[in-house]
């Protein structure tokens, strides 16, 4: 893509499990979670990120916030590097993560002030009476009252818990955060509230979002950009509304028919997408979507090499003879 500095930026990103066997548990192959994935973001935006289950967004987003250690590529936050010495305890108070299910990422044996209060204790911030006034801020700032604090975090519901995972994150005013389905694991009359908090807490605060997402309307909803990603690769990356008007990739096309339509007077057609998965620990030699749906070209993306082209303005599709449309 362009070569510009961006607020964000991932080159060329690889997180590659070893796969063991035998009786020495020698590595015997590798699990290409993340392969070669590369975007960048600007100040105050939103990234879409979406894709099947086991393509590789949430190990994408631990490799941001280096909760797995990527095994090549560079990640960029403001110039500087997640793992350069002397700047990963400014990395880690710029850059947060609020996780999927909220019961399983807090701690049930600390109270919900300990919890928020402990990234302020890790880095050293603020004295005891600074900590506490902190921590009331946080639960007001994110909708509970101030009481919350001395109670647990099996005594909330889940949109409650999903907050108090927010205020953590907020904690040390990172300025990215990395959302990794937020809202999955909530009921559908919860879920709109999550999404409104985060809404106003990027506008109040001046955050950035890279949000991973399934629900496609979601992510309409909150994102200014999406990225598509499939089998560990992102196959196009678009403004929103570019990708829901005029998707150019087989793929993003495939996500989108699935999206159901409020009036059911209106038909719409949908596409099957054919086949199996394919392993990310021997993936096919070419474009892993055509080998999947069997397309007719794909013998063609075998021997060509698959580059990123701008097709319109800031309109990115990985270039597959097998699975783009000039249309």
């Amino acid at each position: 893509m362009k070569d510009k500095k961006e607020f964000l930026e991932v080159k060329e990103l690889r997180v590659h499990f070893p796969v063991r066997g035998g009786v020495f548990r020698k590595a015997i192959g590798a699990c290409k979670a993340v392969d070669g994935v590369g975007f960048s973001l600007q100040k105050g935006q939103t990234l879409g990120l979406v894709g099947e289950s086991g393509c590789g967004k949430s190990t994408l987003a631990k490799a941001i916030v280096r909760l797995v250690s990527p095994t090549s590529g560079e990640i960029l936050f403001k110039g500087m590097t997640s793992n350069e010495k002397g700047c990963q305890k400014d990395f880690c108070r710029a850059v947060q993560m609020v996780f999927q299910d909220p019961a399983e990422s807090l701690n049930s044996r600390m109270t919900v002030g300990s919890i928020i209060q402990e990234p302020l204790d890790i880095h050293g911030i603020g004295n005891m009476q600074e900590k506490s006034s902190r921590v009331q801020k946080l639960l007001e700032q994110v909708g509970l009252p101030p009481s919350s604090a001395r109670r647990y975090p099996f005594e909330f519901s889940g949109g409650q818990r999903q907050r108090i995972g927010i205020a953590r994150a907020l904690a040390l005013q990172p300025e990215l955060l990395v959302l990794d389905e937020p809202v999955s694991a909530l009921d559908v009359s919860v879920q709109s509230q999550v999404l409104n908090l985060l809404m106003d807490l990027q506008r109040d605060l001046g955050l950035s979002y890279l949000m991973i997402a399934h629900d496609l309307a979601v992510v309409r909803h909150i994102s200014d950009v999406i990225a598509v990603m499939y089998l560990g690769k992102i196959v196009e990356m678009a403004p929103a509304s570019q990708i829901f008007d005029n998707p150019r990739h087989a793929y993003t096309k495939a996500l989108l028919s699935a999206i159901p339509v409020v009036d059911p007077s209106l038909k719409k057609e949908k596409i099957i997408i054919s086949g199996d998965i394919p392993s990310p620990i021997n993936p096919p030699k070419g474009c892993a979507y055509g080998h999947r749906v069997s397309a007719p070209n794909y013998d063609q993306s075998i021997t060509a090499e698959l580059n990123w082209i701008e097709i319109a303005h800031d309109h990115w599709v990985l270039d597959c003879p097998c699975c783009i449309s000039n249309s």
